[in-house]
């Protein structure tokens, strides 16, 4: 951090004046060693440090991130090299060239995405901070708080609504609900999220115990400012897809890894799901959770929210036969 408020490029200063592959290692060596002072590196030179975030690719999904990661998951002190690997052409190598490139010199290859669903799995990235007995008009739930430990959002809680007691209990009604405040509170049309939090919440009612889970992602992940500005592309005549990618955004940026680990951390670990979202189903799975049976949420559409529906389910595989709804 030094270094790099120092100069933007340094090498080390004991007469390595040409940046040879030997004299990169060297100043890399050099800068990894704590004893290593300013005055022993030249500014300019040919090496950039670059400081990873506090977190690593779990707070941030770059390289920096994931090089420092892989070497404190070896145990080692927090500091590697980076590097873009180029083709004899001159180009930077993209994947296919990597694989080959692996292959030839005996290298592993992951991705950043490799590293984030290792990290997900393996460390405990939840805190809860809240219980209280929460009676509601669909009935009498117990409220867990949870925050992401490396959210800097002190106010991005989510919620975990238990009905009965569902620690170590097979096949557990769960509800997994992405916060909508256009639907959930103020009750649009736009789309059928409020209506599923209020039939998911009498569902578990009825059953006597289950979970409805409330996750912090508003939009499908983009927030609520994102979300407007997308419904007024919509207007213009973009679905809810197309829109999403006009603003710079993937269809859906939901992240099940957290609501995963509140699920465990209830005990509830072999759950009833229930949701049309087969996405889901497979996010939730890959953190460790068993999908006993995945149980539809349908609900009919209206004229405001008929072409939103049709869209989640003609391109984001959403399970609603919405065809059949209209006849």
């Amino acid at each position: 951090k030094t270094f790099e408020k120092m100069a933007p490029m340094i090498e080390e200063s004991f007469g390595l004046r040409i940046a040879t592959a030997e004299e990169r290692a060297a100043t890399a060596r050099l800068l990894a060693d704590t004893s290593s002072r300013p005055d022993d590196f030249y500014r300019p030179g040919h090496m950039f440090p670059l400081e990873a975030k506090q977190g690593g690719v779990l707070k941030r999904a770059g390289h920096t991130e994931a090089s420092v990661d892989l070497v404190r998951l070896a145990g080692l002190p927090p500091a590697g090299v980076i590097c873009e690997i180029m083709n004899e052409d001159g180009a930077m190598a993209r994947l296919p060239q990597l694989l080959v490139f692996a292959a030839e010199y005996g290298l592993k290859i992951i991705s950043i995405e490799d590293l984030i669903a290792y990290r997900s799995k393996r460390e405990r990235l939840i805190e809860k901070i809240a219980t209280v007995e929460l009676p509601t008009v669909h009935g009498s739930f117990v409220a867990h708080a949870y925050k992401n430990v490396l959210d800097e959002n002190a106010e991005r809680v989510h919620i975990a609504l238990v009905k009965g007691e569902v620690n170590g209990r097979m096949g557990v009604l769960v509800r997994v609900h992405s916060e909508c405040l256009t639907g959930d509170v103020f009750g649009s049309l736009r789309c059928d999220c409020g209506p599923q939090l209020s039939a998911a919440m009498e569902m578990v009612e009825k059953e006597g115990c289950g979970v409805v889970l409330y996750m912090r992602q508003e939009g499908r992940g983009i927030g609520i400012a994102e979300k407007l500005k997308a419904y007024q592309l919509q207007e213009k005549g973009l679905d809810t897809v197309e829109a999403n990618a006009a603003l710079g955004f993937a269809p859906d940026l939901r992240d099940y890894g957290i609501g995963a680990q509140i699920l465990l951390d209830l005990g509830v670990q072999n759950i009833r799901l229930l949701t049309n979202n087969p996405r889901k189903v497979v996010g939730l799975q890959g953190y460790g959770l068993e999908i006993a049976e995945r149980i539809p949420l349908v609900i009919p559409p209206n004229k405001f929210n008929e072409r939103y529906l049709g869209t989640k389910e003609q391109k984001l595989g959403h399970m609603l036969h919405i065809c059949d709804l209209l006849r």
